[in-house]
């Protein structure tokens, strides 16, 4: 027997279940799938620098008290070359400010929030196919019987691996891909954050960067091969590198201490078009996949499913597909724009393989501008704290 919803959701990821919950306020029915357990879609643990429009959202809708009370609010970035410290103060150049608060934590709350209001998450529950997305009955097969769910819409919030990008024809769909020649150590330390800032270490051996979990964990990172070992990696080799490019004279130094996880990702750009085919949207990273420099990956997914949730909304409340056909534009207007602040920041501040002196002299003079003019610094202000929906 088929089921039979208004919009069918595939990923409980931030995407698919914020995109459930702004849908149940508005009185439309969903169901979410995922192929994983509950307990595996809460623990994994993802950055998260969240744009003020991101928080902004989250509290509109009911999710803001434990952002509030756990999150770490951001008004300034710190980056520190040629031994000193160039900080922005982006909440003293546009009057706003980011939330250093972890996307496994606003998973949790959204997860709670749909549960508490008896939201359909069906977790182990593969999503095998999606069946015509042109015709009268979209359809998931999803279990591991395929049991047909027929739906209005389809929302492809699966990330970059997930079956929906796969189900648009590749003849009417273009794909743009940049793999990055380095990618980044993260480790995870207990110890205090070393600044009250987020601190990009910008060195002529690689990137580094400070940030946060909470006032007694540290998250940090380090530039390395794209497939490096985490085991090549010794604590003393960590420490070391992370004084070399982050410490500066006149700054305290970082603290050493425990390092409880370290893991290596590779980096990338990637963006697909058109973000809709008939019946399916894309969202998130099923769409696009940025590097972590602009802290861009979370909030880029919220402002697809805020335009795709209002565009639902006009659909069921005023019979309107307008905003549903111009989805698509709307969406890559914006992300180009991500795109360009992300990818920019890449080739700003890492060492680039057989790298020339012009090169080198050429990132100088851009961080020198972004963090020493007040056009700079607004610019990389506005981009850092969001751009707005209408790009």
């Amino acid at each position: 027997m088929s089921e039979r919803t208004q919009v069918g959701i595939v990923g409980a990821g931030p995407a698919g279940l914020l995109l459930s919950h702004l849908l149940h306020r508005e009185g439309i029915e969903s169901i979410v799938f995922d192929n994983r357990s509950r307990e595996h879609v809460q623990q994994r643990l993802r950055a998260g620098v969240l744009e003020q429009g991101t928080v902004d959202l989250l509290a509109e809708v009911g999710l803001g008290e434990r952002m509030r009370r756990l999150g770490m609010p951001q008004t300034s970035l710190d980056f520190r070359y040629a031994q000193a410290s160039h900080r922005i103060d982006f909440a003293q150049e546009i009057g706003r400010t980011v939330m250093v608060y972890p996307q496994h934590e606003v998973v949790h709350d959204l997860i709670e929030a749909r549960l508490a209001a008896g939201g359909d998450l069906r977790f182990d529950t593969p999503v095998t196919a999606i069946q015509d997305l042109e015709g009268p009955s979209p359809t998931i097969l999803a279990g591991p019987e395929g049991r047909p769910v027929r739906c209005d819409f389809i929302a492809g919030c699966d990330g970059f691996h997930g079956i929906c990008r796969d189900a648009i024809p590749a003849s009417v769909m273009k794909a743009y891909d940049r793999v990055y020649p380095f990618g980044w150590l993260g480790i995870l330390a207990e110890v205090p954050p070393a600044a009250p800032d987020v601190t990009w270490g910008c060195h002529e051996t690689g990137f580094a960067m400070l940030s946060f979990r909470s006032p007694t964990r540290s998250r940090l990172y380090l530039q390395c091969e794209p497939d490096d070992d985490p085991d090549n990696w010794s604590d003393d080799r960590i420490w070391s590198a992370l004084h070399e490019r982050l410490d500066v004279p006149g700054m305290p130094p970082l603290i050493e201490g425990p390092i409880v996880q370290k893991g290596v990702t590779a980096m990338r750009s990637f963006q697909v078009e058109p973000l809709r085919h008939g019946a399916l949207f894309l969202a998130g990273d099923a769409a696009h996949i940025v590097p972590p420099t602009g802290a861009k990956g979370l909030n880029s997914a919220v402002a697809d499913i805020r335009v795709l949730g209002r565009a639902l909304v006009e659909y069921y409340r005023q019979g309107s597909a307008r905003l549903l056909d111009s989805y698509s534009e709307t969406c890559l207007r914006r992300m180009w724009l991500v795109h360009r602040f992300s990818a920019g920041l890449c080739t700003m501040v890492h060492s680039f393989p057989g790298q020339s002196d012009f090169a080198r002299r050429l990132q100088r003079a851009d961080l020198d501008y972004m963090t020493g003019s007040e056009p700079g610094r607004r610019a990389f202000s506005e981009n850092f704290t969001g751009l707005p929906i209408e790009a």
